[in-house]
């Protein structure tokens, strides 16, 4: 037989959990096309896998690369972790729908978290397009955010849709998953999503229930001390609209409840013995990053950034929001931690000295109020403000990583350490989620997880939940999204403190059977497509 690539000597874990095999893998037409003894085949390209394990190219379940890619094509931070799949859309951000009302689609822009360049789509079909055309190293499984259906009929307070307004949701979310969306996802601390009550949840995720494998995601309303009341919220939208449901980076943030991952995960195994499809992601550190606009009151939210930022720049309402920071902590009854807050990403070139810095040492280097520095920092950087929040406990960590129901996620963008976050001290998990996991718990904790384990974590479980029926596996006939690494060896190097670093112990990654990471090194080839649901 001839291959165009043969991946000979490997340990396959083929991601549906059973112990590894010694097997070659076949390449041909991006697809692969044997696995097994292929001694007798040749190949125009052989990669030697001796003692490395051959696996199904890592599925990011939980990504913010909706247009980070447009950007740094390469996907560099990902690519060398093993990452071939990029899942976005996700916390009620996407850059589509996008109103053909020009001041609701200004306001959509000016909220948007991530960088981009000008916007000239309106909806997913526009949005893939334009990366397709542009080319880039991984794929992407696109989301549909609720916060961006919401903004693009206008809907940026805190008050329900009118009949008109759901009608119009309805459709936007309809037209979007029949474009290829996956699911529909909510951002419940963050307006305008946090605006919605559990019944408009229902009857927008409704309109998406006659579509096969559509689901619900929910970035759940984690305010204080309500943290099982988050999970029960997501499985009730989900059992009401009929259809699975996805939890987003299951964490405990209340250090008052530290310790009670089994309540959280009590109400979906309850969920799942009752027959409905629940599953969540995580991903494996002790701190989260956010924008600073997420800690601040939602009345100061409503009507989007620009209202927000007059809002912020009136004397009255400032104090206001200062009073309210005091009185009420972030998240509805969190003390504020300022050393916890640690500034990670600012917009202008007078702050960039800041970062890397906690807000608490900010406040002290301007001998200021550390709750009047917070809402500086927004106002002068016109809310481009990102931190790292330390709000997490390890013991959490290893508990919700070994759930049957737990997949894994990253929470990060696609990035490069030479592109526009270069300056920026990002969560290390943009770089070291993968390797972390397999470097950290299940190598040197294996108490945590086996290795067949965490590979169907970042593997055959995500495409089950999105239906990617043709990756996933190491299996004949899928596609050739496949990752070789160093079980002895693989671990990440992102610190908190320098982010911008690559893992160790990824030496191969091939996305659609051309190889991205070569030697360990980027290749610069660009693969990648947008896939849809159904597709």
């Amino acid at each position: 037989m001839r291959f165009d690539i043969i991946i000979r000597n490997g340990s396959v874990v083929d991601g549906t959990g059973e112990p590894r095999r010694a097997a070659d893998v076949g390449i041909s037409g991006g697809k692969i096309t044997a696995v097994g003894s292929l001694g007798s085949g040749t190949a125009a390209r052989t990669i030697d896998a001796s003692g490395l394990v051959v696996a199904p190219g890592f599925i990011d379940m939980h990504s913010h690369s909706d247009t980070s890619m447009l950007e740094d094509p390469g996907g560099e931070s990902k690519a060398h972790q093993g990452v071939t799949t990029e899942v976005t859309g996700n916390c009620a951000y996407s850059p589509f729908p996008v109103s053909a009302n020009p001041d609701f689609a200004e306001v959509q822009r000016a909220g948007w978290p991530f960088w981009s360049p000008e916007w000239d789509w309106s909806d997913l079909n526009g949005w893939a397009e334009t990366h397709e055309a542009a080319g880039m190293s991984l794929n992407i499984a696109p989301q549909v955010g609720q916060g961006a259906i919401r903004m693009a009929v206008g809907l940026n307070d805190n008050r329900p849709p009118t009949e008109d307004e759901m009608r119009e949701m309805r459709r936007l979310a309809a037209e979007s998953v029949e474009q290829g969306a996956f699911s529909v996802s909510t951002g419940l601390t963050l307006a305008p999503s946090s605006y919605a009550t559990t019944d408009e949840l229902v009857e927008l995720v409704e309109a998406i229930s006659p579509y096969e494998g559509a689901f619900y995601v929910s970035h759940a309303r984690l305010w204080a001390d309500e943290h099982v009341r988050a999970v029960e919220e997501a499985v009730e939208i989900g059992r009401r609209a009929g259809v699975p449901v996805q939890y987003s980076h299951m964490a405990i943030v209340d250090s008052r409840n530290f310790g009670d991952g089994p309540g959280m995960v009590e109400v979906i195994d309850t969920a799942r013995a009752g027959g409905l499809d629940v599953t969540y992601d995580m991903y494996p550190y002790t701190a989260a990053g956010t924008g600073l606009n997420q800690l601040v009151p939602e009345w100061l939210q409503e009507g989007g950034v620009p209202s927000m930022l007059r809002r912020l720049r009136d004397p009255r309402l400032r104090q206001r929001a200062r009073e309210d920071l005091e009185r009420y902590g972030w998240f509805r009854g969190l003390p504020f931690v300022w050393e916890s807050l640690v500034l990670s990403d600012l917009s202008t070139d007078a702050n960039q000295g800041l970062v890397g810095m906690s807000i608490g040492e900010v406040a002290e280097q301007r001998r200021a109020d550390p709750y009047d520095t917070m809402l500086d920092l927004i106002d002068e950087e016109d809310n481009r403000v990102s931190i790292v929040m330390h709000n997490r406990t390890e013991s959490d960590v290893r508990f919700f990583l070994g759930h049957e129901a737990a997949m894994i996620g990253s929470d990060g963008n696609a990035v490069s350490p030479t592109g526009r976050q270069s300056a920026d001290q990002v969560h290390p998990r943009f770089y070291g989620t993968y390797p972390r996991v397999l470097g950290r718990y299940v190598r040197e904790e294996p108490s945590v997880l086996s290795l067949e384990e965490a590979v169907r974590k970042m593997t055959g479980l995500p495409a089950e939940r999105m239906t990617l029926r043709d990756r996933g596996l190491i299996a004949e006939g899928l596609a050739a999204d496949v990752v070789v690494f160093d079980a002895d060896t693989v671990i990440d190097l992102s610190t908190f403190e320098e982010p911008h670093q690559y893992p160790i112990g990824v030496p191969y990654v091939l996305v659609n059977g051309t190889a991205v990471v070569d030697g360990g090194v980027h290749t610069g080839a660009r693969p990648g497509r947008v896939l849809r649901r159904g597709g």
